[in-house]
Parts: C-alpha cells; structure tokens; sequence
C-alpha cells in the first residue's frame, strides 16, 4: 500500500485510509525503536533537507532523528548561515538545492502556503513541517498516534483542543484529521482567540474550561504564541492562567480519567501547571517518542513511494 500523495502539505483533504496507513506504519517503527540498534536501511542512498526558516526544536530534531534511523542521508539548512542573508530569493535557494539531487524536502516556514509554492518548483517529496499559521501535519499525526496508543481508538472519543486557536496550526491539523478519524473535536479558549469560522468545520466551541474538562476524554493543551502577539488578545496571562490554566484542582474536581497532550514548548504555570504536566494524566514525552516513529513513517511511505 501506499499513500495517494506525492507530498504531506497538510491533514485537509487526507483520507482516512491515508491516516490509518501512516499510524500502522509508525506502529512498526515504535517497535524499531524499542530495539538495542535503532536502524533500518529502508532509505539508503536517499537524500532528505531540512529546510527551516523558523525556530524549532522539537519537530526539527524529531526529523533529522528519523531520517538517520531510516539510514537517509540529511542536509540541514540555517536561514542565518544561508544565501538568504544575502539576497538569494526562497525560489533560488531551493532550485539551488534541488540541483544538488535531492530527493524530499521537510520545509517549516512562517509563510502560510509555503510548502504548496514548493511542488510547483520541485520536483521532490514536500512534507509540512509548519507553515504560518495553516497546518502541522505530523504533530497532528503524533497526538493522533499517542491517543490512540493510549485509548486504543479515535472513533467515538470527545478531543477538546485548548488555548490559542487563533495562531495555532496544531490545532487546525488536530481538527482535521481527528474529524476524519471519527473523533468529535471541540476548542476552548477566550472567545479573542477562537476563530468563528471553526462553526462551519462542525467543531463545538467552549469558553468554559471546566465544562470542556467535564465533557472530554482528551485534552490537546496549546501555549499562548507571544510571538505571534497573541498576547494582545488577553488582558494578561496572569487572567488567562486563572481562567483557562490546566491545573491539579481543576482536574481533581471531575474525578475523572482524561488525557493530556501539549504539542511544546509548555509554558508553566500559564497554560498547564507543573503538577499536571509531570503528572499521571499527562502524554507529553510519549508525544516526543512517538513523533520519530510518525515521522518515519511519514518519510518511509513518500520515500518509497513509486
């Protein structure tokens, strides 16, 4: 089997048997990653850039890991050492590298519609690894996979992303794919970082936390973007903690079993306190671990796609 794309540029329009491919498949590379030598040659002799134009941490090492478990050979771009700096325009700095004979192409870009413009001048595989505010791909994938890892299902389960929805684009990959896996998907934020659009994607929206705790079985916690001056649609994050804060209280009054994820980096004591975020609820360092068996599978299938 393989996937009915060249590329992943986004959850939108991904079939449901093209997201069920994906979480078999890292289900096996799970199981790679369990064993005292963590290599396949599944990708020998294939080349693979990270082409990063934004900060990252997480999702940049969790590819560059999983291409060296899949024994690809991995070029690493940094804007700030690039020929960007001194001129050379997006569309060059790839036709540049692809002359290189490269053959996929992992792009994270704070320009929405980045890794779209990319197929139109590449003639590699594209994976989203972010772009603007649009979609994230494989982090929606790894919260999919740890969720079910944990629940053994997605069908059926009440997923309630939480916090910034505005500038947040985990949770519109999260919306996406979830919904076609059958989950029943919601958000819950102060209403300035909603988007109301979200109404026409059948996802319920709560300004009560408490309520959204009540009602679901899964809690995607999101940070507040202060980058992205998110900290302009609340009047403080003090407020903000105080109303909408994942905290040990706040879950203990429910007396109820729920998941926790939180794509990173966290802000403690703001979106999620350092109790619950090291606590028994919580799956964030599984979504770590996870991510590399996703992101294996995500290169292994376009790889070796014909």
């Amino acid at each position: 089997m393989s996937l009915e794309s060249k590329h992943l540029l986004g959850l939108y329009g991904t079939s449901r048997e093209d997201i069920e491919l994906i979480l078999d498949t890292a289900r096996t590379f799970r199981e790679v990653l369990e064993r005292p030598i963590k290599k396949v040659p599944t990708l020998q002799g294939k080349t693979v850039v990270n082409l990063f134009f934004e900060a990252s941490t997480r999702t940049r090492i969790s590819f560059e890991l999983a291409q060296k478990r899949l024994s690809a050979d991995t070029i690493n771009f940094t804007t700030s050492t690039s020929s960007t700096k001194k001129g050379e325009t997006f569309k060059d700095t790839v036709r540049n590298i692809e002359a290189m004979k490269v053959d996929m192409i992992v792009v994270r870009h704070e320009s929405a519609g980045v890794p779209q413009f990319l197929t139109r001048i590449s003639n590699a595989n594209i994976i989203n690894a972010g772009d603007g505010t649009h979609e994230h791909p494989t982090q929606a994938l790894l919260d999919m996979y740890s969720i079910k890892e944990k629940l053994n299902k997605l069908e059926g389960l009440k997923v309630c992303v939480v916090g910034d929805i505005a500038h947040s684009r985990v949770a519109l990959s999260n919306i996406y794919g979830l919904t076609t896996m059958g989950a029943k998907v919601s958000v819950c934020g102060p209403s300035t970082m909603i988007p109301h659009s979200l109404i026409k994607l059948g996802v319920k929206i709560y300004n009560d936390i408490d309520k959204a705790i009540q009602e679901n079985d899964v809690l995607n916690v999101l940070r507040i973007q202060l980058e992205r001056k998110a900290g302009d649609r609340i009047p403080s994050l003090r407020e903000y903690r105080n109303y909408f804060g994942i905290t040990t209280e706040r879950l203990n009054k429910f007396n109820k079993e729920i998941i926790i994820l939180h794509p990173g980096p966290i802000n403690r004591g703001i979106e999620i306190s350092s109790e619950v975020a090291d606590g028994p609820y919580q799956v964030i360092l599984d979504q770590v671990t996870n991510g590399v068996a996703v992101r294996m599978a995500v290169l292994y299938l376009l790889g070796t796609k014909n």
